[in-house]
């Protein structure tokens, strides 16, 4: 899935509430935090939802050969609709207002409490030295002693909540943190009708790194091994793409039964969501994505990290390409669709009750080490204050509550860990470029202009006439404006240039410019708004449209083309790339 879009609508800040804290200047120190009352009118239940690892350079091999061997298996330009008057990082939450859980579509209460025990004393985190460098495994690759150490681990966590389910270290407390932050059970400091969303902006990446770290040192502390650490799911390698077999064990810790049976072993996982049979194709549509996700279609910071979010500004502001891609392509994959919400990855309220979960962003905060080493022309940083002095709270090992910015987590390898080094086959898998020019006269027969066809309810198979901004080879963006879907329901639509043929199951050709898609959840009132950006300047290279002043965008609805409409289309020159 080149990018699947996770987005929320929420209400605008009210006016009548006090301005949020004035940004604090740039420090290496770690951030803030508080403590229970109270609040459900207020918590959502989401409804179905480094920079030292060097990539692995084999060079160019012939790409389907290569993968017969294997027998293993733009950035969401969704901006701020109102810039705030103060500029201010998010600051994390008041615990003692975080609140129950209600479905916000009927306003019954639910059988879910995600709120964290409450602290007064919290204190500024500081990384402790590293003494020596701990290297997170593939988790196709552990041995039969580490695995021994994680289940352990995971049946002490576990054991915690019957032993004392207020511990914050146990498995349903450390669960909870995601549903808390991810579901509207804290307000933004300062407004109080503003939910602290970590998904969705320029914060996905920094949170769930803290998450993981914390989450780490707890089962390394209840194991009595500092050395601990998680494994990750190589999925954007073939011998990596099924589900980790060490999760499928009935009689494992790591097992969970509220996943898709459909999905055990050795079924081959499909990021694009393209409904390819073949084994095969959904490994070659795997590498595509990924080259598109994290290369091809990125044309700025932003667009791969995600979109600014700041106090007092209104929730998710948009998707980087990583975290609407693979990342929610793994979590539906691997939810049970046979639950009313999809339960447990496949929503954002109980990813975390499944230990695959840890695994699964462990490879997701692998993808942000890689793409800080990848020599593009995009800038890896972004500098503004209020992004790194954004703060987060976790209770540590010892059951302190801390209090962590995100300017202390952009180097894994200062936090003490690494990655195993294994083949990164996507590095080098960019489509194979177009042998004849298209036919666009043929093409076209069947298209649009964008004045007579949006807003377009995408009910079916659509092809638009969109001019160019410039002849020749122009660097390019393709803007898809103004997208309103129903956030309950799952939405992808993939995006094709000069494409002769509606072949859905085959990403792997020059012709694929990317995907929008949502993970269903629910909001205020069950509607999402956003951009996407796609980049083209490559794809132009690939298809040879220099000496054309039009190109024909086919957009192919893989699922809920009934629930999306797009305001509008059009193609611009390519905007800054810094962050």
């Amino acid at each position: 899935m080149a990018s699947l879009q996770y987005s929320c609508t929420v209400v605008a800040p009210n006016p009548g509430h006090r301005t949020p804290p004035s940004s604090k200047p740039f420090s290496a120190k770690p951030s803030y935090f508080l403590t229970h009352a109270r609040r459900s009118h207020r918590f959502q239940v989401s409804c179905n939802g480094g920079a030292s690892q060097k990539p692995t350079e084999d060079g160019q091999v012939d790409r389907r050969n290569m993968l017969l061997g294997l027998s293993g298996l733009y950035g969401a330009a969704n901006l701020v609709s109102d810039p705030q008057a103060y500029a201010a990082p998010i600051e994390a939450p008041e615990f003692k207002s975080c609140g129950e859980a209600r479905d916000v579509a009927t306003g019954d209460l639910l059988d879910v409490n995600c709120c964290p025990p409450v602290s007064d004393k919290i204190i500024d985190y500081k990384l402790p030295p590293v003494t020596k460098m701990r290297i997170r495994p593939a988790a196709q690759r552990v041995t039969k002693e580490y695995l021994a150490k994680f289940e352990e681990a995971i049946r002490l966590m576990k054991k915690l909540d019957k032993d004392d389910p207020t511990d914050p270290r146990g498995f349903m407390q450390q669960a909870n943190i995601h549903c808390a932050y991810c579901n509207g059970a804290h307000d933004q400091v300062g407004y109080k009708n503003l939910d602290i969303q970590v998904h969705n902006s320029w914060l996905f990446f920094p949170f769930h790194r803290w998450y993981l770290y914390f989450y780490e040192r707890i089962l390394g502390k209840l194991i009595d091994d500092p050395t601990f650490v998680l494994p990750f799911w190589n999925w954007d390698n073939p011998k990596g793409m099924q589900m980790p077999k060490i999760f499928d064990n009935t009689e494992s810790p790591l097992y969970n039964a509220n996943r898709n049976q459909d999905n055990r072993p050795p079924a081959i996982i499909d990021l694009g969501f393209s409904g390819a049979s073949d084994d095969l194709q959904k490994v070659v549509n795997n590498l595509t994505v990924m080259y598109s996700e994290m290369i091809r279609s990125v044309n700025s910071t932003l667009d791969f990290m995600g979109q600014p979010y700041k106090a007092g500004s209104a929730p998710s502001p948009g998707m980087g390409s990583s975290e609407r891609g693979s990342h929610v392509a793994a979590h539906v994959w691997v939810g049970n669709p046979k639950n009313k919400y999809r339960e447990d990855m496949g929503n954002f309220y109980s990813a975390g009750r499944d230990t695959l979960f840890y695994c699964h962003h462990a490879n997701v905060d692998r993808m942000w080490s890689i793409w800080r080493t990848l020599k593009t022309d995009v800038p890896k940083d972004i500098t503004d204050s209020d992004y790194l002095n954004a703060s987060f709270l976790f209770y540590d090992e010892n059951k302190q509550l801390v209090r962590v910015k995100v300017a202390d987590c952009l180097d894994h390898r200062r936090m003490g860990y690494d990655f195993e080094r294994v083949d990164i086959p996507w590095l080098n898998y960019k489509p194979p470029r177009k042998a004849a020019k298209a036919k666009v006269k043929k093409i076209a027969s069947g298209a649009q202009k964008p004045e007579d066809l949006f807003p377009l309810n995408l009910k079916k198979i659509t092809r638009v006439l969109v001019p160019k901004s410039a002849k020749g080879k122009a660097d390019e963006v393709l803007v898809l404006e103004n997208i309103e879907t129903d956030t309950t329901k799952f939405i992808k639509f993939d995006v094709f240039v000069n494409d002769e043929d509606d072949n859905a199951e085959e990403l792997d050709k020059a012709e694929y410019a990317g995907t929008f898609a949502q993970v269903p959840h629910k909001t205020k009132d069950k509607k999402g708004k956003s951009t996407i950006s796609l980049r083209l300047t490559e794809l132009y290279d690939d298809i040879d449209v220099a000496d054309d002043d039009t190109i024909v965008v086919t957009l192919i609805p893989r699922s809920g083309g009934d629930d999306v409409t797009i305001g509008g289309i059009k193609i611009i020159p390519s905007p800054p790339r810094s962050g």
